[in-house]
């Protein structure tokens, strides 16, 4: 293919906007108009978002030719001329532009000295009357200028040809869009199941859905918080709100557990993960939060808000970005912000008439009573003789719910009436609650502490303890930080009576996890734990405790998830996500970076898999920037999560620099493996600059290659040979990229590792689709499909549907091409895995096989894609039978 010839073609289908400017000058401008385009749902067409196996000049102009709006930035340098030309890139891109074309001009202010052949540029487009010239300050005052310009020149100049859009159809298959099903991928961690029944909250449920319904309907209450004190019951009210509010919301319904969070910037994150977003580092967090929710009409529940309320403005910003979404939060204290309502959750109802048994049995307070009082003496219940202590119980403790489930739980021992005497002695003694909180707070307070005073020393020790954990937590954990059999401590024993006694969770088995018991405690108990733990003194031991616990967890983890307990352990480790976090964040808020380091490498890959590089990101630009002198290893480890992750955005020039520095200090350190992997990456960055540099980063890969086997890393063999097979594709060697893929293959099935199966096997999909071999790329395209479904990896199955949209192009099913693409596109936007640049060719592939027909049969299929359920989509990208070669032969 000639790829001067207009053939290679823009990624996207949708209206066009050229981006011309010197790269690495005005790095920051090019991202504030690249968000600016995307805001009006526009294409920026920008070089670094390119295809790389063509040279630069044909690819800017196969571009520039393709495109409906260009936008120029100027500022001090002229750019590069290329040899055997007389003009750089950047007036050429401006000299090529078609005369119908708008031009939108924009040049930075300057106080220092732009380069000549600049300023002759800037003249000349000054006197051009056919475009637009404006200047401008900074990154952020351009985004807005864009913004409205592109605003204003479409409604000017493109009202005229809008036309009816044409009616949703069927995908393939029968398939609908999505509001008939609720298995969209954002689904995909449905509400926690309450262990018991909602017991007396009918009025509340209706009132609370009453609200939320009149947001669908003209009424827009959208951020809604039920508030009240700890233990009221708001977040079992949410749940039971949720629940019955799944078919309104076709792209799902989410739960989201901020106790754990304590910094309201750490807000975004969160919802982020519960969601599936990941943060990859690649931008920030909020952004991709906010495309992955923009065009999805979906309820979050927001859990324990208290202790983030800072985080009001940016959730008030987050319902404005995505028109669709509804929040329901529950708090102790309103957020405060512009499109909260509120909902004052009370306590339950107590019986109307004093002595009438059967209304006392029918009030909602009692009834809890006696549903949490059976579940440990299933003969229990209210009798004419015990009917008056019951109900005194339950008015002595406001009739919060919490507060009469941990009283219940002492009937085994305490029948009610000498229950009611030991309350009415206790009760008005008990200081356990501050004086300026609301009394049913107190009251709350009070009984947790009233239910502790019951346990033995052992017990209560234990339930301090247990106030460490930010999250669930496994019994193993409980006995490492909590005690252990060689100080005679039966730490099994205690936690079953905390148990017993209604303070600590069992929660369900997750999946997987069966043989691995895990607990939970709630908001309000932990908040009394930790108060206990201060007041013993022992939180800084504990803390250190819990620490070396989970680094030990760390070290014993992370061989492990480089081969077939990768699966297994990412589930395990992401049940006690929350606690590993913490752990990080304990280290360096004490000044310990070297074990932060060492502690953040040891779990790489659980880090990479699950979405949190991002935020290792983050610790470790701390660790950088932290006073004083750190460990080679440390320094190395800091240097290669701070660059590793961005290689293909180095506005800086720091990332080649940092990768080189961190592979030489591992290989001082005599740790072959570190410094591999530095290698590894420090290739791609030198594949990925504006400039490739593929003789280089060859020579970075067969150093990391040969240093991967001496350690006997098959792991490691097989991600090098995956890079050497694309650096022999940027060179046009596909049959020896091909095979490095095989060997790729070969070794990660060798050591039966199936995410870097499924990374050899999308790559080996390309060579042979490249090759010409369509249905042995179909084969390994649906292989890694399938195998990355089953392992949840998001990046593959998306990278697996767009294989197969490639082999539908080449087979001419347009349809089927467009419904996969969609599905693809969607699956990347809502899981925040649309920033970093992929290995993948299927836009170009398709392009080559579309005629303006053909073209509007795949937008439409492509409509229905986009609205698919992920798991609908995979089935379908699975089903049928291979795909026949091309009657064309090679693609």
């Amino acid at each position: 293919m000639d790829p001067s010839s207009g053939n290679i073609r823009t990624p996207d289908q949708r209206l066009r906007v050229f981006v011309s400017s010197t790269l690495k000058e005005l790095a920051p401008e090019r991202r504030a108009v690249r968000a600016a385009v995307e805001r009006l749902h526009l294409a920026p067409v920008m070089f670094e978002l390119g295809a790389r196996p063509h040279p630069p000049r044909a690819l800017y102009r196969s571009y520039l030719s393709q495109s409906d709006v260009f936008v120029g930035l100027y500022w001090e340098r002229y750019g590069w001329v290329a040899p055997g030309e007389d003009v750089s890139g950047l007036e050429d891109e401006y000299r090529l532009v078609p005369p119908s074309m708008p031009r939108l001009v924009y040049v930075k202010d300057t106080t220092g000295t732009r380069e000549p052949r600049l300023v002759e540029l800037l003249d000349r487009i000054r006197s051009d009357d056919s475009a637009s010239y404006t200047a401008f300050t900074d990154a952020d005052s351009l985004g807005e200028l864009v913004t409205a310009d592109l605003a204003v020149l479409l409604a000017e100049r493109f009202d005229a040809s809008r036309a009816p859009a044409p009616a949703p159809e069927a995908a393939p298959g029968g398939t609908t869009p999505a509001g008939a099903d609720d298995g969209h991928p954002e689904a995909r961690a449905a509400l926690p199941t309450p262990p018991t029944a909602l017991i007396g909250r009918e009025r509340e449920v209706a009132e609370v859905l009453h609200l939320l319904a009149a947001g669908l309907g003209s009424t827009p209450v959208r951020m809604l918080t039920l508030t009240g004190p700890g233990g009221i019951g708001k977040s079992r009210l949410a749940l039971e709100v949720a629940s019955r509010l799944r078919s309104e919301f076709p792209d799902g319904v989410q739960f989201v557990d901020l106790t754990p969070v304590h910094d309201a910037a750490l807000v975004p994150g969160a919802v982020a993960q519960a969601l599936g977003v990941r943060d990859t580092g690649d931008g920030p967090i909020a952004d991709k939060l906010a495309t992955a929710l923009h065009e999805r009409r979906m309820l979050l529940v927001l859990d324990n808000l208290e202790q983030v309320t800072g985080a009001g403005p940016y959730l008030a910003g987050l319902l404005a970005s995505a028109p669709g979404l509804v929040l329901l939060q529950t708090s102790r204290v309103l957020l405060r912000v512009s499109p909260e309502h509120s909902y004052e959750v009370g306590p339950l109802t107590m019986p109307g008439r004093h002595g009438d048994l059967d209304a006392a049995r029918a009030a909602p307070a009692v009834a809890l009573f006696v549903e949490r009082a059976r579940a440990l003496r299933p003969d229990f219940d209210v009798t004419a003789a015990n009917v008056d202590a019951v109900v005194a119980i339950c008015a002595a403790l406001d009739a919060v719910p919490l507060a009469i489930e941990l009283a219940a739980a002492r009937v085994r021992v305490l029948p009610p009436v000498a229950m009611l005497a030991r309350l009415d002695r206790r009760l008005p003694l008990l200081t356990g609650g501050g004086r300026d909180l609301p009394e049913r707070q107190q009251t709350l307070r009070r009984t947790i502490e009233w239910s502790v005073d019951l346990l033995d020393d052992p017990q209560r020790a234990l339930l301090a303890t247990i106030g460490v954990f930010d999250g669930p937590f496994t019994l193993e954990a409980v006995e490492a930080v909590g005690g252990s059999p060689e100080d005679g401590t039966d730490t099994l024993a205690l936690l079953g009576a905390l148990v017993d006694s209604s303070l600590v969770r069992q929660r369900d088995e997750e999946d997987g996890q069966e043989d691995l018991p895990s607990f939970t405690v709630l908001a309000t108990v932990r908040e009394f734990a930790r108060e206990r733990l201060a007041a013993e003194d022992r939180t800084d031991a504990v803390r250190d405790r819990h620490a070396a616990y989970y680094e030990q967890l760390g070290r014993e983890a992370g061989p492990l998830l480089l081969g077939p307990g990768l699966r297994t352990w990412t589930a395990r480790l992401a049940l006690e996500d929350a606690e590993l976090r913490a752990t990080a964040r304990h280290l360096l808020d004490q000044g310990e970076p070297d074990r932060a380091a060492a502690f953040a490498w040891s779990l790489y890959t659980y880090w990479w898999v699950g979405g949190r590089l991002g935020e290792v990101r983050r610790w470790m630009a701390e660790v950088l920037d932290a006073p004083g002198d750190v460990a080679p290893r440390t320094r190395a480890t800091a240097l290669y999560f701070t660059r590793a992750i961005t290689f293909w955005q180095d506005p800086d020039d720091l990332v080649v620099p940092g990768l080189t520095e961190s592979a030489d200090l591992f290989r001082a350190e005599h740790d072959p493996w570190g410094e591999a992997l530095a290698l590894v990456s420090l290739a791609l960055a030198r594949l990925a600059a504006a400039t490739p540099d593929p003789a280089r980063a060859a020579e970075a890969l067969d150093r990391a290659l040969d240093l991967f086997r001496g350690a006997g890393s098959r792991w490691g063999e097989a991600m090098t040979l995956v890079t050497q097979g694309r650096v022999a594709l940027l060179e046009g060697q596909v049959p020896d990229a091909a095979g490095c893929f095989e060997e790729s293959l070969a070794a990660a099935r060798q050591v039966h590792d199936p995410l870097g199966e499924a990374i050899a096997l999308h790559h080996l999909g390309w060579a042979r689709l490249l090759l010409g071999r369509l249905p042995e790329a179909d084969a390994d395209f649906r292989e890694n499909l399938s195998l990355s479904a089953r392992l949840g990896h998001d990046d593959g199955v998306a990278y697996g549907l767009e294989g197969l949209v490639a082999v539908a192009a080449s087979t001419g099913d347009v349809e089927r091409a467009g419904t996969l693409l969609g599905a693809a596109e969607a699956l990347r936007e809502q899981t925040g895995l649309y920033n970093a640049p992929t290995f993948s060719f299927h836009l170009l592939t398709l392009d080559q096989v579309l005629d303006d027909d053909a073209r509007d049969r795949l937008e439409t299929a492509r409509a229905a894609g986009r609205a698919l359920p992920v798991a609908d989509a995979v089935d379908l990208a699975l089903s049928g039978a291979p795909s026949p070669a091309p009657a064309g032969g090679a693609p």
